[in-house]
């Protein structure tokens, strides 16, 4: 029995490699993402922060964890049949199986587990990477035998601070972390060598249970787990009294970085966007560098708990959205949900959702107008219009108050978010050219062909919408939203990928948009868009509401960043009581008010058109005029609108 024993750890022993190469154990590289300021905001896959040996880590941090995982480290072979035993009187006295429960293993045993017992991972054995791992973490009386004896085999091999230098790299504890030193950094921003007692205890807590124990997830149930452990090191000697007494009224805190967790959807979005060999599935340690702003992220969330914490009634499943850029496409903050703390891969109803956009598609009808030389102050027909569709049959738009107006201008048509101005103007302007600006400004969705388009019944998501209201800030050129500027690989100075703006082909020209930028303006200054209103800039945009209130949108900018916010309910409830204009504007004001302070006031690009000097135009050809509220072809409508619809200004 001896000799077999002896010659199975002879076996594993010459299978042992130089510890140097047992290191590193992840099978697949890390991600980290850094801000426009290149601090670290977030992190994908298994963080390795380096390799760390076990005379170089903090010493408070190598007692915490002998001190927690096995205390005879030192003295004993590999197994320790003391801690064996008490493992099994543990079982027994709790109502368990001898081996069910408390193991009793060793740091050498459970690196050996680590190891796999020195078996790599085999694509032709192993289908997927998680049932490797599921093999790895069998606990059957033969599986832990093997790992005794590979344990032993370990301590002839190695010294034990070899041993232990493995443990610290490889052990997984949360949030992606594999090994101490990534640990380390991802909870407290330092290095393992530096953390004191508390953060040591804290780091030593996670072995038993990564995810329960991460303080990320709950950092209160980490500091108590903490809090045990260094009474451990108190019992054990490793702290006096009073250091232990510090380390109770001091317990670890998360980084700044670690305790925002900011940008979830946002990263999400980043790792998305490039290819998949150089994120989700990188076997390099990979940097991103983003158009991120924890700043802008911070005001967008804080805004958004305001207003659902104040105006929202209790227990609402309501949802929101918002999305903040530059002009020329950089994403500086984006919220897809309620959740704002959640793990990775949530919905994000920033880019994923896509939904009717309503009234805020609007702009894109009166976009075409400016671009084909109308003014602000030319007038359209208000009033009751009935369309005979083909194959549909009639169909009449009708303004959301049911109140009508008669001849206004183009500003206040819009300002007012009139429907059947909206549809009378995108008819004369030919649906094709209001499809194509809408398009060409980014709204890769499928647009309707029918005259509903200008009441905007086609769908979109907020990302795509947002940044079309990006090109017309800009001057009237297209923009493609981004978030990534630059990838590379740890350590390289050479980027892989990159980009410096999103800006694209001009769709409309530069007085055209400035036009169309002081329309919008009128929305926030006199229209739907009131509670929108700055206090101290300049603002423009346009408020959305659909069919039934399905889906309420407010979208709008200043010199200096755009916003859209949408707002609704997952499985497409109605909103009760809510509209563009209302709560979707008042999360706009709150996120822009927070995200402009501290920031010079500038003011908006926009062509303000010349005050009238003569009455409005009245209604011309009055012997073709009829009332719309009856019948007619839709030619017969169009020639009406086209006899009806611009008083040009001379």
């Amino acid at each position: 029995m001896g000799l077999t024993l002896a010659l199975a750890v002879f076996y594993f022993y010459t299978t042992l490699p130089p510890v140097g190469d047992l290191l590193d154990g992840r099978s697949r590289g890390s991600v980290t993402l850094l801000d426009r300021n290149g601090e670290v905001f977030a992190w994908r896959g298994e963080q390795f922060g380096g390799q760390i040996t076990a005379d170089t880590v903090s010493p408070h941090l190598r007692n915490a964890v002998v001190a927690t995982e096995d205390k005879r480290f030192r003295w004993h072979p590999g197994v320790d049949p003391i801690g064996i035993a008490s493992a099994i009187r543990i079982n027994l006295r709790e109502g368990r199986g001898p081996l069910s429960g408390h193991g009793g293993s060793t740091i050498t045993q459970q690196t050996a587990k680590l190891l796999c017992i020195g078996v790599t991972f085999d694509r032709d054995i192993w289908d997927t990477e998680a049932e490797y791992e599921a093999d790895c973490r069998e606990s059957s009386l033969w599986r832990k035998a093997k790992e005794a004896i590979f344990a032993m085999a370990m301590e002839a091999k190695y010294s034990k601070n070899d041993i232990l230098t493995i443990y610290l790299n490889r052990a997984y504890l949360g949030a992606g972390a594999r090994g101490f030193e990534a640990a380390s950094q991802r909870y407290f921003g330092k290095s393992a060598a530096e953390v004191n007692p508390s953060e040591a205890a804290m780091l030593a807590g996670l072995l038993t249970a990564p995810s329960r124990y991460a303080p990320t997830a709950n950092l209160q149930r980490s500091q108590d787990r903490a809090s045990v452990i260094v009474g451990l090191l108190k019992d054990q000697g490793y702290l006096t009294a009073a250091q232990a007494r510090r380390a109770w009224d001091n317990p670890a805190q998360l980084s700044e970085a670690a305790a925002a967790r900011a940008g979830g959807y946002f990263a999400d979005w980043v790792m998305d966007a490039a290819p998949s060999f150089l994120t989700s599935e990188t076997t390099e340690d990979v940097i991103v560098r983003t158009t991120f702003d924890q700043n802008i992220q911070n005001a967008a969330e804080a805004a958004l708990n305001e207003i659902f914490e104040t105006k929202v009634r209790e227990g609402s499943k309501a949802q929101a959205a918002i999305v903040v850029m530059s002009a020329d496409g950089a994403v500086r903050a984006m919220v897809g949900g309620r959740k704002l703390r959640g793990v990775a891969g949530q919905f994000n109803r920033a880019i994923q959702a896509k939904r009717q956009t309503g009234s805020a598609f609007k702009p894109f009808v009166y976009a075409a107008a400016m671009e084909l030389g109308y003014s602000p102050n030319d007038t359209v027909m208000d009033e009751p219009l009935v369309m005979d569709i083909p194959g549909s049959g009639r169909w009449s738009p009708e303004n959301y108050s049911d109140e009508y107006y008669g001849r206004v201008t183009l500003t206040e048509a819009l300002a007012r978010s009139l429907n059947t101005a909206a549809v009378r103007v995108s008819e004369v302007m030919g649906r094709d050219s209001v499809r194509t600006v809408a398009t060409d400004f980014g709204i890769d969705s499928t647009l309707a062909e029918g005259p509903a388009l200008a009441l905007g019944v086609s769908e979109s998501t907020l990302l795509e919408m947002t940044g079309a209201y990006a090109g017309i800030l800009n001057g009237g050129s297209s923009v493609a939203p981004y978030g990534l500027v630059e990838l590379r690989i740890k350590g390289d100075d050479t980027a892989l990928m990159g980009q410096d703006g999103g800006i694209g082909e001009r769709v409309i020209s530069e007085e055209a948009a400035q036009k169309l930028i002081y329309m919008m303006s009128r929305v926030v200054e006199a229209g739907t868009g009131q509670r929108a209103r700055l206090p101290d800039r300049e603002s423009a945009g346009k408020t959305g509401t659909t069919q039934a209130a399905r889906d309420a949108w407010f979208i709008g900018f200043t010199a200096d960043y755009v916003a859209g916010v949408w707002m609704g309910y997952d499985d497409n409830t109605p909103l009760s009581g809510v509209t563009g204009g209302g709560l979707p504007a008042e999360i706009w004001h709150e996120t822009m008010v927070r995200v402009h302070r501290g920031l010079p006031a500038r003011p908006l690009p926009m062509l303000a058109p010349p005050r009238r000097s003569e009455p409005m135009f009245e209604r011309k050809n009055d012997r073709r005029s009829r009332d719309t509220r009856g019948g007619g072809t839709a030619e017969d409508v169009i020639l009406d609108v086209l006899d009806q619809l611009f008083g040009r200004q001379r």
